[in-house]
Formats: structure tokens, sequence, C-alpha cells
């Protein structure tokens, strides 16, 4: 089975071992915002994009940030200006529309040096996820430096999850949705025989590198992100038709976990199946679709430029363009007094201090104070 393949016994990081993420404490209906309007603005970094989904930076580069536009491009950004030459052109590659596309980039923390990188799109050819590496030089993809190190069959055209992102181990996080349709008729997030539905990380460092499963019970895991002070994990994983959740892994948890899906949405019962394997982690945030109908996950605020923010997990929703937070250490939904339309993704400097807002309308925004 894939299970026992894949799954030896895990550490997640570095770290102490901790318990089981905080006992949920926020409300289903979000708390009204507290605290002055002006002390939180959106600024306009770019305009005029392609459908964006991520914003992101590559380590040992400062001031440049690296756009994913659905369609296949990833486009360079400098100054408030669009470079003309792509970074990537991989529109021959991708199916692109709804949930499908290029969806998710990350480069290697030793960037400046190794010159690598990472996409994950749902191929042209099948539909298909595809992990790929590529190396870079002068500014650009090197073609013909492609390297596929995953590919994974999806059996529905939604729910591809799409996120990369590296962890405090400096390994290669990848989350799968369930492989689409809706209520996860096949039971894909819970069947220890696939990825889909899964969280693993991945030793891109080795030759032939495999997948080792951290977690069960994903819906779709849109975006996730660490926590770059305490390297805790936290997940936006979108529901179905009622609740959408946030989700925390703390570094140092030890052993499989289970979010889920689909006997849970959120913390309510969805359906009458069984768990698969590993220790049940319930949400520790969740909103109703009176709010919003799809989580965009963002990332825990370290820097000090926006001070309302600071020490918050800051999230939103892609339909109703609500951005929430919540303490790291745990306590009640804020709405914060901003929105973005289709809101698709946050980004992050490598700094910190900066934190961006993706709006799928063709802007990037920096959170201001």
């Amino acid at each position: 089975m894939l299970l026992a393949l894949l799954v030896v016994g895990l550490a997640v990081g570095t770290g102490v071992s901790c318990a089981a993420p905080t006992t949920p404490t926020t409300p289903t209906t979000p708390a009204a915002p507290t605290g002055p309007a002006a002390s939180l603005r959106l600024v306009a970094v770019v305009r005029g994009l392609s459908n964006p989904v991520a914003v992101v930076q590559a380590p040992g580069e400062r001031g440049r940030l690296y756009v994913v536009e659905q369609g296949g491009l990833v486009r360079v950004v400098e100054r408030g200006r669009v470079r003309r030459a792509p970074f990537l052109d991989a529109r021959s590659l991708v199916v692109a529309g709804g949930e499908q596309g290029l969806l998710g980039l990350a480069f290697s923390p030793r960037y400046a040096s190794d010159r690598t990188f990472y996409v994950n799109y749902t191929a042209r050819e099948d539909g298909s996820t595809r992990v790929v590496r590529y190396r870079s030089a002068n500014g650009r993809a090197v073609r013909g430096s492609a390297q596929e190190i995953l590919r994974v069959e999806q059996p529905y055209s939604n729910h591809n999850g799409g996120n990369l992102v590296f962890g405090p181990d400096g390994k290669l996080w990848v989350g799968l949705g369930d492989g689409g349709s809706g209520g996860d008729p096949e039971n894909r997030a819970q069947d220890p025989d696939t990825l889909l539905g899964k969280l693993f990380r991945i030793d891109v460092r080795q030759a032939s590198p495999t997948p080792e499963l951290v977690a069960f019970g994903l819906r779709n895991p849109w975006r996730y992100t660490f926590d770059s002070k305490t390297g805790d994990l936290w997940i936006g994983d979108v529901g179905q038709g009622e609740i959408e959740e946030v989700d925390r892994l703390p570094r140092g948890t030890t052993g499989l976990v289970n979010f889920g899906w689909s006997r849970f949405e959120g913390r309510s019962r969805f359906s009458d199946r069984s768990l698969g394997p590993g220790r049940l982690v319930q949400p520790v945030a969740q909103y109703t679709h009176a709010f919003g109908c799809s989580i965009t996950g963002g990332y825990v605020y370290r820097g000090k430029a926006v001070p309302r923010l600071a020490g918050r997990y800051v999230f939103g929703d892609y339909c109703s363009g609500t951005i929430w937070s919540i303490p790291a250490r745990g306590g009640a939904l804020r709405k914060e007094p901003v929105r973005v339309e289709q809101l698709t993704s946050f980004g992050e400097s490598l700094d910190g201090s900066a934190l961006y807002a993706v709006s799928g309308a063709g802007t990037i925004y920096r959170l201001a104070r």
C-alpha cells in the first residue's frame, strides 16, 4: 500500500514535539473589525496582470517579484513594472481555466547558488498534476532544463491544490486536493492508496525523491504557508457547501495527522464515512458561506510596518474579497477593513516586512499602515 511505503514516522521540522493545535475558540460568525479603519489600507504595487494566482520572491533577490499567471506565464515585476520577457513561458504545457492552470511556484532555498525553482501545473496533455524543476540563467528559465519531480493523475478538473512551499526542513511541501467533483465521491482524501487529498513533503536533493506523507483529509488546500518565526504550518482548506476552514500544524508535530475531510467539513459532520489513518486535527478557525465561499490562505505577519497585523495569521476569501486575521497563538477572528476583488493568494517579502494580496482581476496590492 502507498501508506506503508511512504510513512515510517514523521517529525515536522526540527523543533521539540508539540501537542495538537490549540483548541478552536473562533466563532463561526466572524467578529466585526476593531481599531481605526485607517490603520490598514491597500497600496497597488502593479496592475494589468492576467489572472495572477501567486506572488513570490527568490532568495537572495530584493525588490523583485515573481508573479504566477494561471495561463502559464511567470512574470517579473520590478519597481512596479512588468518586465516584457517572462521568466517562464509554460503556456504550451498547461491546460488553464476554472481551477486548472499554472498554480504554484517555489524557489530553492539555495537559489542564489543552485538557480533551481519548481512549478506546479495541470498538464495540457492529460490534466494531471505535474511538479517540475527548472534552472534559470540570465534572468530566465533555461529551455530544456525541465525535470519532472512528481506526476499525479487527476480524475476531475477541480480541486487540484497547486501550492508549493519549502519548509524549515529544507523540503518541498506539496498539498493536493481530493481529486475533484463534489463531496469527494470516491473518498480519496481518506484513501491511503492515493496522494489526492493529502499533504506531503519531498526531499528534492535526493536523486529519486519520494513523497513523505504528513496529513490525510484535505479537500483543496489551495494556499498554505509556514510561520517564519515558529515554523508552524497554516493551511486554508477550501470547503464544500457550508464551511471554510483554517488548519494549523505546529512545528515539531510527530506522527501522521488527519484533517477530517470528508467525514467532517470544518468541525461539522459531513458524512458517515470512516476516517483513514492519522490523528484527527480540528480547524483552529472557520467561517460559513454567509461570509464567502472559497478560503484563500495567507501568512502569519511578523513584520513591523503594519502593527495592526503583527503576530496574526492573515487570510481571506476569493468570493467575498473579505480579509480576516487571527492571533497566531489562538483567539477570535477579526474582519479587517480592506477588501480585495477575486482574492487568489497572498505573498510575503523575504524579510517579512511586506505582505501582499493578489487579485485575480490583475492587481498585486501591499497591505500598509
